[in-house]
């Protein structure tokens, strides 16, 4: 059985260091066994990966690459908070906000982005509740905003 290191390896993925928010927020909030994260978007090396409204600028799958990215980054801040994605029981709910056209109602297709990568990742662990929510716009022009709760095993 391979730890989520040697998965992350395997896949290609080397997780970002997480950048210092700008605004008045922290990223963590633990409470008990439950752990909160702010909303988290595409960025690497601290650009977009991809700009635009879903149904417009972009396809299905440039936003469920958004939505992986997105989550690479959400994988990141947990590994800086927790020193180990072991530490991860279980991931109880995920909220995915896709900016979109007023037509566009595929977003549970580019949230799927992500929840595939926490699947392929944390296997059963990475099972989830899940909302996937059109909105006409997101913070800087962002295609795909997600926020999620995990529980920690300690």
């Amino acid at each position: 059985m391979s730890t989520i290191k040697e998965k992350l390896e395997k896949m290609g993925i080397d997780l970002p260091k997480p950048a210092e928010p700008k605004f008045s927020y922290i990223p963590v909030r633990q409470t008990g066994n439950l752990i909160y994260l702010s909303g988290m978007d595409c960025r690497v090396n601290g650009e977009l990966i991809y700009k635009g409204k879903l149904g417009k600028d972009l396809s299905i799958e440039q936003g469920q690459k958004a939505a992986r990215q997105t989550m690479i980054n959400i994988l990141g801040v947990l590994q800086n908070y927790l020193g180990d994605l072991e530490r991860i029981e279980k991931v109880i709910k995920v909220l995915g906000f896709v900016s979109s056209t007023p037509d566009f109602v595929e977003q549970p297709y580019v949230i799927n982005g992500a929840s595939n990568l926490l699947v392929e990742v944390l296997g059963e662990r990475g099972k989830h509740a899940r909302s996937a929510i059109g909105t006409n716009v997101l913070p800087f022009d962002t295609p795909v905003e997600i926020e999620i709760i995990i529980e920690s095993k300690d």
